[in-house]
């Protein structure tokens, strides 16, 4: 068994080791969650485990780091005591970095089981030479091929002080912040791509990376320029820090004078702040105030976005201010919440992927908009940038009031409970002057009675025509003095086709357009309105000069048949029916075999007469025993002589053999008795298939050699010397 590891106390890192943390974002039942790290698979021995109640903080962000040594194969499994998951939460495992196990949107039931492979982690780079060392921060903003980049710090020797990357298991465009320590002095800064193209993300569709080396608020390295290749360089300086320079300035907020960027604080600080509302134009306004007083919070109205309508897959908002809240989308195209935030002030939001969302971050966006309907940040899909900061000021209003003025009087007729500012009341209503419309008589009594006049008599009366559809109708009029004028459309120009001498109000008048205007001739004219007399009529023809059936008098085309050209001479061997147009290359028919196999081919016919003779390959010697009497074409290999011995004809017994025919030529007995033993010893003899001793019945010979004396078999076309044991010589030339 390997050493059991419980999540209380971190071991120390050896070269080897590689290091395991376990993310999990709780629910609202953080003692709910528990799980156990395995070797191998589902079972094996147990490297790691939480058990249920382990976390209590509800809705957090825990991570839990253990370290493991040459495990190949593991496996993450995470349970729910209650069956639901980890609902709103997350959870995701990272080895030496890389995220192996990535579940943001957690609604798994009693438990789920992820077998994976232990990545490859980079090993430890050597510890930065010895004494003091400067905090130095390297930042690198990936693109979306994440696997691709990874960066190296080295001293003038070459020595490695810290390497990072490749990132393949990071969400595209997450940006990586890694803290390091580096020695004083010239260093060099390389970063990589394995595929050739940098950081340049916008060569493919998506949005280039960039990368910095960070020290004592400066920044070192500048790496903005993203198609670097496949690697870059940068030499540069690390340097202890030298602290700023003072700021002096006032440092509490409480005076006017206060400079949020002064680090000394000095005897600026005189004019107290007096919050109140500084509009004059406001009912409370407040001479002496000399600082707005705004409203201090209030509820934001969150609304999240989305293309597609199927949520985000596991992508979440992070909204920033004193706290951080996150939000998810689940399903829809929009979905809304609500949050309060502090106000006047900063806010910020950032909206984080992983891996599986990556290909569905352009569907995702967000509005944020305050109670007065101010938009204060919005990004609408597909512009959402993954881990990018977001900020703008939040705004809840102040504490002014609207003057609202009004009879203030709850006795009187136009008492206006909301008003702050008095105006003049009334109590009977009424008007007693005709000349108004809002002459009034009070027949209560049969007396006029009103207080207010000059209040009640407001509008004057304006006789002229109400009728908004006559034709003098008069805007200003509020009494109608019966004098309308119908409208009367119509053209007004009396040059015009469609001149109406009673029209009054103008319409579209036509002009005169002269031409042909009827539609069954050559050149007529749909615009023309008024006949001409200059109607053609259509004479159809082919009109393209460069065909067979040209007609230089049509104006309207028609089928137009194209030159063709051939042999129009019927009793040529090349007629051409469909040709209209002799080109003069007519041949005549030229009878004979056409056949290019056939014995009697010839090449100058072009018409088959029927004459031609098979070609059949055979000997033609009459003399031969192979002798074919069907044979057209002569070949002498065919042809195969008996030497008629009673053995008969056949193989090897062919005149054509020349050891054969030397066997019987010295062994008379071959021929004409038999072929026995002492004649194929012969015969192999002769062929050199047997050396010797030459058989009995010929035991006279000795030798047969080559014109030089050399030992040599019986072969055609070459002069031999046979030579016989009594001293004798024979020449011979077999053919």
């Amino acid at each position: 068994m390997k050493k059991i590891l419980f999540i209380l106390l971190l071991p120390i890192i050896t070269f080897a080791q590689k290091e395991v943390v376990i993310h999990i974002n709780t629910d609202g039942y953080p003692s709910e969650t528990k799980w156990i790290f395995y070797d191998s698979a589902y079972g094996g021995d147990t490297l790691a485990s939480v058990d249920y109640g382990h976390y209590t903080q509800p809705n957090f962000m825990h991570r839990d780091t253990f370290y493991i040594d040459s495990v190949t194969n593991v496996s993450f499994v995470i349970y729910d005591s209650y069956g639901d998951g980890i609902i709103n939460g997350e959870y995701y495992v990272t080895i030496c970095g890389d995220t192996v196990v990535d579940y943001p949107v957690s609604t798994f039931t009693t438990g789920l089981i992820h077998n994976r492979v232990v990545p490859q982690c980079m090993p430890n780079p050597p510890p930065p030479p010895s004494g003091p060392c400067v905090p130095t921060l390297v930042n690198i903003n990936l693109d979306q091929f994440t696997g691709e980049t990874s960066w190296e710090i080295t001293d003038t020797m070459g020595n490695t002080l810290y390497a990072g990357g490749p990132y393949p298991n990071a969400p595209d465009y997450q940006p990586q912040f890694i803290p390091v320590c580096l020695p004083t002095g010239i260093l060099n800064f390389t970063i990589f791509d394995t595929y050739g193209d940098g950081l340049a993300g916008s060569q493919w569709g998506g949005n280039d990376g960039s990368y910095y080396l960070i020290q004592c608020g400066d920044t070192l390295v500048f790496g903005t320029t993203p198609n670097f290749g496949t690697d870059s360089t940068h030499v540069f300086v690390s340097d202890t820090c030298v602290p700023p320079p003072p700021v002096p300035g006032c440092m509490d907020q409480n005076y006017l004078e206060f400079n949020p960027t002064a680090t000394v604080s000095d005897s600026s600080c005189a004019t107290l702040k007096i919050y109140g509302c500084t509009d004059s134009t406001m009912f409370n306004y407040d001479s002496t105030a000399n600082t707005m007083d705004y409203i201090d919070s209030c509820d934001y109205t969150l609304i999240l976005h989305d293309l597609a309508g199927n949520g985000w897959v596991g992508s979440r908002l992070e909204i920033y201010q004193d706290d951080t809240s996150q939000f998810v989308m689940t399903s829809g195209f929009t979905q809304t919440y609500t949050l309060q935030l502090k106000a006047p002030k900063l806010v910020k939001a950032k909206f984080f992927i992983n891996q599986q969302a990556s290909q569905t971050a352009l569907e995702c966006g967000f509005t944020l908009i305050n109670p007065i309907g101010d938009t204060v940040i919005s990004v609408q899909p597909p512009f959402m940038q993954p881990f990018f900061t977001y900020q703008g000021v939040t705004y809840c209003g102040n504490e002014c009031i609207e003057i609202v003025e009004g009879c203030m009087d709850n006795m009187a007729f136009n008492y206006n409970s909301t008003a702050n500012t008095p105006l003049s009341c009334y109590y009977v209503p009424g008007c007693a002057s005709p000349a108004y419309l809002e002459y009034h008589i009070d027949t209560s009594n049969g007396v006029y009675v009103d207080i207010n006049i000059q209040d009640s008599c407001s509008t004057l009366a304006a006789f002229g025509c109400t009728d908004t559809t006559s034709f003098n109708y008069d805007s200003t009029a509020n009494v109608d003095n019966g004098g309308c004028v119908p409208v009367v459309i119509g053209c007004m120009e009396s040059l015009a086709l469609n001149y109406n001498p009673l029209a009054n109000t103008p319409d579209t008048c036509i002009a005169y357009v002269y031409g042909c205007t009827d539609p069954t001739q050559f050149n007529y004219d749909s615009l023309a309105n008024t006949d001409d007399g200059s109607c053609v009529e259509f004479i159809y023809g082919c009109m393209d000069s460069v065909m067979f059936n040209f007609n230089p008098l049509a104006n309207a085309n028609d089928t137009c048949v194209p030159f063709i050209y051939g042999c129009t001479d019927p009793s040529m061997f090349n007629y051409e029916a469909s040709a209209n147009s002799e080109d003069f290359s007519c041949v005549p028919f030229i009878y004979g075999c056409t056949d290019s196999l056939a014995l009697n081919y010839d090449n100058n016919a072009n018409t088959d007469n029927g004459s031609c003779i098979d070609v059949v390959i055979g000997c033609m010697d009459q003399d031969a025993h192979t002798y074919n009497e069907l044979a057209t074409v002569s070949e002498q290999d065919s042809c195969f002589y008996a030497a008629d011995c009673i053995t008969g004809p056949g193989e090897p017994y062919w005149l054509n053999d020349p050891c054969y025919a030397w066997v019987i030529d010295v062994d008379e007995y071959c021929c004409t008795n038999d072929f026995d033993s002492i004649c194929q010893l012969t015969y192999d003899y002769c062929e050199g298939t047997w050396v010797g001793p030459i058989p009995q019945r010929i035991s006279q010979l000795i030798m047969i050699t080559d014109i030089l004396g050399r030992p040599a078999r019986i072969e055609k076309n070459k002069l031999l010397f046979f030579i016989y044991r009594d001293g004798t010589v024979e020449k011979k030339f077999i053919k």
